[in-house]
């Protein structure tokens, strides 16, 4: 019985491209006391997996917490396998303010100790002594309470780019960093002060508010649902937005807008700019935030280190690296010496700009034709692989290659192979491949850019 994945990202996009159907992102989290993990794991693998539901998932004795895609048609079936357990009948699912049919391209259910790490003893408090749960206008009413103080329980990166107005927002890389230091800030405000705290969609508030009521806090209270759900109570309700900027979110999206504002700077230029990006090189791929012409300047790149390696041969670039201790390199998110305009800890309420559009990545412009989509991306020789579906191509064409994670990518074609030679021309129907100085996505679209 099949209980892992047997598709690549790539194959798995194309499938989800051919099929043609919406699916939604969406995320939800229980805290229960599962006696078997590793079977409840295995058949939430064999149900989810039966309805092409994809995500990241964790699931541990004291719960569950799970960010996921599932195909909009299957939603209700989806709801069904959740229900078959009674610490999940009726629980809220938080849908995304902005679907990606990308959103995620596997299903990955992992058994871990907690379902979020925490660093606490749960043995030494009662974790179900919880704050007061507020929906959106009530957190609204709350926030303008002089006697409150507002916590922002996710990570510097993550509130870097989007967080309510007056939030204390910990320099932390992770929330087992943010408790010891949050509960020793706000000592002397344990009697009389309404601690008000929130996260991305509840979960760390859940086990945060139980904290620091046995820490002695008399007014605990926590947004319900998080920013997901409050995003989605605003617009329903047609009430003011308290939150600006961004929610970061942690699929390939990287971000929904929530207001138009942007707070926080390309950490390369210091342009106003919060859409973040991995680096390009695969010994690296630090998160930091990188407007489209750094973007374009810099290659995917944050330092220039960084992008001279990509430009080695593949095996130089794993020689170059074999044996040295880059682990903690991977993944690093968003602090590097390379950044210069990084900021953390105290941050802005007031907008440095305004977002030109709802997407994640600004749109440039252009008079453009579509010509095709891409279909893969060949990382050890930086090649990419699309599929001609309108009009041509032609060596000399001045392209643009355009996705929520790639942003607006112009580029001049110089060469071109073409299925399986190398042509001046392509036309539809042809599969051709060119080289590029950035990775694509399978939801990327090739457009010819009218010169003219």
């Amino acid at each position: 019985m099949q209980l892992y994945n047997t598709l690549s990202a790539e194959e798995r996009a194309r499938l989800i491209d051919e099929a043609g159907q919406e699916r939604l992102t969406l995320s939800f989290y229980a805290y229960a006391k599962i006696e078997d993990p590793k079977k409840f794991r295995d058949d939430l693998f064999i149900a989810w997996n039966a309805l092409d539901a994809l995500g990241r998932i964790y699931v541990a004795h004291e719960g569950i917490n799970a960010q996921m895609s599932v195909p909009a048609e299957n939603f209700d079936a989806f709801r069904e396998t959740l229900e078959v357990y009674d610490f999940m009948k009726g629980i809220r699912l938080n849908v995304a303010v902005e679907q990606d049919n990308h959103s995620f391209l596997k299903l990955t259910i992992k058994v871990r100790n907690k379902i979020v790490a925490d660093g606490l003893n749960d043995k030494t408090f009662d974790v179900t002594n919880k704050g007061i749960h507020l929906k959106a206008k009530e957190f609204n009413s709350l926030l303008e309470d002089p006697n409150t103080i507002v916590v922002d329980f996710r990570n510097h990166y993550e509130s870097e780019v989007g967080h309510f107005e007056g939030a204390i927002t910990p320099d932390v890389e992770n929330f087992r960093e943010s408790l010891p230091i949050i509960n020793e800030q706000l000592q002397d405000y344990k009697e009389d002060k309404n601690l008000l705290m929130y996260c991305t969609g509840g979960i760390r508030c859940e086990k945060a508010s139980a904290y620091f009521k046995h820490q002695g806090f008399k007014n605990v209270y926590q947004l319900e649902g998080g920013i997901i759900e409050y995003t989605r109570q605003i617009k329903e309700e047609g009430i003011e937005s308290k939150f600006i900027g961004k929610n970061f979110v942690f699929d390939h999206r990287l971000g929904e807008r929530i207001t138009d504002d942007i707070i926080s700077q390309c950490h390369q230029c210091g342009k106003p700019c919060d859409n973040h990006t991995n680096c390009a090189n695969d010994a690296c791929h630090l998160l930091f935030i990188q407007c489209d012409e750094c973007k374009a300047a810099m290659e995917n790149c944050c330092s220039t280190e960084c992008q001279e390696t990509i430009h080695l041969p593949w095996e130089e670039q794993v020689a170059k690296r074999k044996g040295l201790q880059v682990g903690n390199k991977i993944f690093r998110k968003g602090k590097s010496e390379a950044l210069k305009f990084k900021k953390s800890g105290n941050l802005p309420d007031k907008p440095l700009a305004k977002a030109e559009t709802k997407d994640i990545r600004h749109k440039i412009k252009v008079k453009k034709t579509l010509v095709g989509k891409a279909e893969h991306y060949f990382s050890k020789s930086k090649i990419a692989q699309f599929l001609i579906e309108n009009n041509g191509l032609s060596v000399g064409d001045k392209v643009l290659i355009s996705g929520p994670t790639t942003g607006e990518q112009e580029i001049t074609v110089e060469k071109i192979f073409v299925n399986g030679g190398f042509s001046d021309s392509a036309k539809v129907g042809d599969q051709i491949t060119f080289e590029l100085p950035f990775r694509v996505r399978l939801s990327d679209k090739l457009y010819k850019i009218d010169q003219n």
